[in-house]
């Protein structure tokens, strides 16, 4: 095994999982969205597989919403070879202060996404790419549905946040991030939003480099967008099935 395959190995994947979902009320009053069902299956186990298989084996869970639910269904089951930290960050927690809270998780380069949203990326390729930048931070940009803000960016770095224009042809924020230890640095407290402060100042200080992935990305929002992942599913297509 060489040194990068162990690195990655070993690399932990935090997945944002305790936010309320309100976009999803219809099923989001009755259980966490990361545990909505696609398939059958949580949209968070789904999320794990696309880690796993890139061999990335190490999670620690942020609860918040209901995360009484996430733990009974870690209990029920054997998920081996995943090895599994639920952590209560709080209900009212931002993202930000949900990373803040795991810090004494993390003592090395590590993966983040959030618990709702699906992807064919290549893990591997990210990380391989963040390491390539020596960058302190790297997000993925995607090309978006329209109803969202977008990223400005200069070769493979980001440099502004903004809103979309009608027609403008764009990247956004789709996630499945690397970060060094040092992003803790940028965090405060619970009522950090990681996706202003913290990204917005490392974008100016041109630290948050942005791995551009073409292929499909999708999050689960709202209904429709959990009955669109549904059909993908169930036609036995779903692109990002990759294991």
């Amino acid at each position: 095994m060489n040194s990068d395959q162990f690195e990655l190995t070993n690399m932990k994947c935090v997945i944002l999982a305790g936010g309320y979902g309100t976009r999803i009320s219809e099923e989001s009053h009755m259980k966490p969205k990361p545990m909505i069902e696609i398939g059958g299956k949580p949209i968070l186990w789904h999320i794990m597989k696309i880690y796993s298989v890139h061999k990335i084996n190490d999670f620690v869970i942020c609860l918040g919403y209901k995360g009484d639910q996430i733990k009974e269904y870690f209990d029920r089951f054997d998920f081996t070879p995943w090895n599994i930290q639920l952590v209560d960050t709080g209900e009212d927690t931002m993202t930000g202060g949900r990373l803040k809270r795991i810090q004494d998780h993390i003592d090395d380069t590590f993966c983040v996404t959030y618990g709702d949203g699906l992807s064919d990326i290549d893990i591997n390729c990210l990380i391989s790419f963040h390491q390539k930048k020596k960058s302190l931070a790297t997000l993925t940009a995607i090309h978006p549905p329209e109803r969202f803000g977008v990223l400005n960016l200069s070769g493979d770095y980001v440099t502004q946040f903004h809103e979309k224009h009608a027609g403008e042809s764009s990247w956004i924020n789709g996630g499945f991030f690397v970060f060094e230890p040092e992003i803790f640095d940028y965090l405060q407290d619970d009522s950090t939003i990681l996706e202003r402060m913290p990204l917005e100042t490392l974008a100016k200080e041109q630290k948050l480099a942005a791995f551009k992935h073409n292929g499909f990305w999708h999050p689960m929002d709202t209904l429709r967008d959990k009955n669109h992942l549904e059909k993908l599913w169930t036609s036995g297509k779903a692109p990002w099935k990759i294991w």
